[in-house]
């Protein structure tokens, strides 16, 4: 079995940043690619960015400039440094980890979501 365990989301102002952390453990033979994803109340979880184990990099055209993913593989861990943050981007974020297991076998997994705020 695999945990998440997701940290660093608040209340910001706008224009302010945050930096969310998921960290993956437990029966993990490597990890492939992580994510993060969003979701408002209503509306279906969107991608906002992912990274390969390879470094390639995916963002959403509304964070593009202003997020940025990263992530530890030593670690077990994926980043998203949030800046110039707008009402807008206030949702629930998930981080999406797709982790392979001595078989080879792909298996994906949720964070428990992290609540991020934007408002003066």
């Amino acid at each position: 079995q695999v945990q998440l365990v997701e940290s660093g989301g608040g209340l910001v102002q706008p224009g302010g940043s945050l930096r969310l952390s998921c960290a993956a453990s437990g029966s993990i033979f490597s990890i492939d690619t992580m994510g993060w994803y969003r979701q408002v109340p209503g509306f279906q979880r969107e991608l906002v960015a992912s990274i390969t184990s390879s470094g390639r990099t995916i963002y959403a055209e509304s964070v593009k400039g202003r997020f940025t993913i990263s992530r530890d593989n030593a670690k077990n861990t994926v980043y998203l440094q949030m800046n110039s943050l707008k009402p807008e981007d206030t949702a629930v974020y998930y981080c999406n980890v797709n982790v392979i297991n001595g078989l080879g076998q792909i298996f994906g997994y949720w964070g428990q979501g992290t609540q991020v705020t934007v408002s003066s």
